[in-house]
């Protein structure tokens, strides 16, 4: 998408919809054309969804979904959840696909902008991409300030991919969901006496990035992504939009949300 350069600080203003608001965006040079360049990637967040997250638990899910517009990309998106189970964006970010240069793109910034405090979960699927930048040497994402789980649908998906089992999925997903140690290794001995091949698999992994009994609480529960699959739910119709529209339309929806949450709590006082 060609941006002259007159348009970007007007494209900035449109996501600069309210004082503090934080916004990178990147363009590329438009091919012979000096004056013209190309979107290339932006990351925003709002003041409210940085200050909502310091009362939230501890955990962020990340995620990407296909955009449907003219120009296509992906949304990249970072979703928390409060202890009364309300789910909230804090993060977007719209790129040119689900690579590691994108995700390199985003995390750093969603790390000093927005989840700044030690002692972050994210959890994830298992995409290479993602696993890449929580783990460069340089990465800002690694313990003690923030620890990576996987997602159990994910990995069991990934499970059917090599074994075809549903029967042994099934046995997966409950020593993934095991609270003790002595529960998990029951289902473990299982999967290791159909096909030993199983557990080498899953052994690639870090039990404490797949068994909650080994994540010292981290999840508070969480095995799957579901928060953020709610989140790409409800915007869903935006996911059509151009870019600039999909920004506004992120803030409008979040102001919503913030003003129900609102009435609803001045409701029980």
């Amino acid at each position: 998408m060609g941006i002259g350069r007159s348009h970007i600080t007007s494209f900035l203003v449109g996501c600069s919809l309210y004082e503090c608001t934080w916004v990178q965006l990147v363009t590329q040079p438009w091919p012979g054309l000096a004056d013209t360049v190309m979107f290339h990637r932006v990351f925003w967040t709002f003041p409210p969804c940085i200050e909502a997250f310091k009362h939230c638990k501890p955990l962020i899910s990340i995620d990407g979904t296909h955009l449907y517009g003219k120009y296509g990309g992906t949304l990249f998106m970072a979703i928390v959840q409060d202890g009364n189970a309300n789910i909230l964006p804090i993060a977007f970010a719209v790129v040119e696909g689900e690579t590691k240069e994108a995700w390199l793109f985003f995390l750093p910034y969603l790390c000093h902008h927005v989840t700044p405090k030690p002692g972050v979960l994210v959890i994830s699927d298992r995409h290479k991409s993602i696993d890449g930048v929580l783990n460069a040497d340089d990465s800002l994402w690694k313990p003690l300030h923030a620890f990576q789980k996987f997602c159990t649908r994910h990995i069991a998906s990934n499970f059917m991919t090599h074994f075809k089992n549903k029967d042994l999925k099934k046995v997966l997903i409950n020593a993934a969901y095991s609270k003790s140690q002595w529960e998990f290794a029951h289902y473990f001995r299982r999967l290791r006496g159909e096909n030993e091949a199983i557990t080498k698999w899953l052994d690639e992994m870090p039990r404490s990035q797949w068994a909650q009994f080994a994540d010292e609480g981290r999840r508070f529960g969480h095995m799957t992504m579901n928060i953020s699959e709610c989140i790409s739910t409800v915007m869903k119709g935006s996911q059509n939009f151009p870019i600039m529209a999909f920004v506004k339309s992120s803030y409008f929806r979040l102001g919503e949300l913030f003003a129900r949450k609102s009435s609803e709590v001045l409701a029980q006082l």
